[in-house]
This record gives structure tokens, sequence and C-alpha cells, in this order.
């Protein structure tokens, strides 16, 4: 399996052809997607597919992922949930032209 990066998507705007800039990145958790079961890893993939088709800003705001800022040692990471045990923490970053999106972790969630 192969999760690095999805492709970039074009969108017409007003009749002017834009590339969306936001890009996901599973190089730090492809080993852990490999040992979980196929119906959790589905979920990042569609949440990567649909920030780099929307861009970040827009799937924020999709109250299925329950996207949300996280606190303490994880200050400045954001996590998503796969369902209601695991979560995906990621990051984002910025090069200039491209927001960069980085899942740092797919973990199961301890309450």
């Amino acid at each position: 399996m192969n999760f690095l990066v999805f492709d970039t998507c074009e969108v017409r705007l007003f009749g002017v052809l834009l590339f969306l800039m936001d890009r996901v990145i599973f190089t730090k958790v492809e080993k852990q997607l490999k040992k979980l079961p196929k119906f959790i890893v589905v979920k990042p993939l569609g949440w990567a597919k649909s920030v780099e088709l929307k861009g970040l800003r827009e799937v924020r705001k999709i109250p299925g992922f329950h996207d949300e800022p996280l606190k303490g040692d994880r200050l400045g990471q954001r996590s998503i949930r796969l369902n209601q045990s695991y979560r995906a923490i990621y990051t984002e970053s910025s090069d200039g032209s491209v927001n960069l999106v980085t899942i740092e972790e797919v973990n199961k969630h301890e309450y």
C-alpha cells in the first residue's frame, strides 16, 4: 500500500484555473496504517482526499471528522476522529505556496 501523497486537483473559479494547494502526507504513519483494520484506514484516506479537493479550512467544518486543536504536550497539533476509539493526529505547515498536512500518528485514543 502506498499512502504518500494524492495528486492535486484543478478547479475553475470565475473562469480562472486554480490549483488547490493542500497536500496530505502519510509517510510517518505508513507502518501504523498497515497494522490497523481496513475500516479504520479508509477514514483518513477519505479525509485526505477531501482536504486535497476542498482544502483544509473547508474540511474542518465537516462535523463527522470532529477536527479539533490539541492541548498540553500536543499544542500545535490537531486531531480527527476515525471512529470512537481511533484518532489521527496531524500538523499543518506551509512553505509559502503549499500547505502541507502531515499525519503524525494514528492511535487508539485513551479515555
